[in-house]
């Protein structure tokens, strides 16, 4: 049997997902996740980063992706950083797609408290 995943949308889908599940041989593995963060915090989180990132809050130049490692690295998120081809450090690791909505909610709050401690002015609506 094949992997399956189903998303529980709906009554269907979770009869779908018990009939998967009724099926599925001895000592195969179920995985319930909740639900991945979504289009709008992603939108909002780039666009903090951004704002972050122009400010350059107490002389730190780093790109919106360089700023997200490290918040993610902050929150204790699996981070590594690498050095490149040019000897400069560079993020590699988790990414922020395989967040949920809590985890990601989590980031944003995060990110909120650091721009507003450092004056960071924030662009509402201009980069989502």
């Amino acid at each position: 049997m094949s992997g399956h995943t189903v998303i529980l949308s709906s009554p269907d889908q979770r009869v779908l997902a018990k009939r998967i599940i009724d099926a599925a041989p001895d000592y195969g593995v179920v995985n319930v996740k909740g639900p991945k963060r979504t289009i709008p915090q992603n939108d909002k989180m780039w666009a903090m980063l951004t704002d972050i990132s122009l400010a350059k809050p107490e002389g730190h130049r780093h790109t919106p992706e360089v700023w997200k490692a490290l918040f993610m690295h902050a929150l204790g998120f699996e981070q590594r950083f690498l050095t490149g081809l040019n000897g400069e450090p560079f993020p590699a690791g988790f990414r922020s797609s395989q967040l949920n909505k809590a985890q990601m909610a989590d980031l944003i709050t995060f990110i909120q408290e650091y721009g507003d401690r450092h004056g960071i002015a924030w662009r509402e609506g201009e980069s989502a």
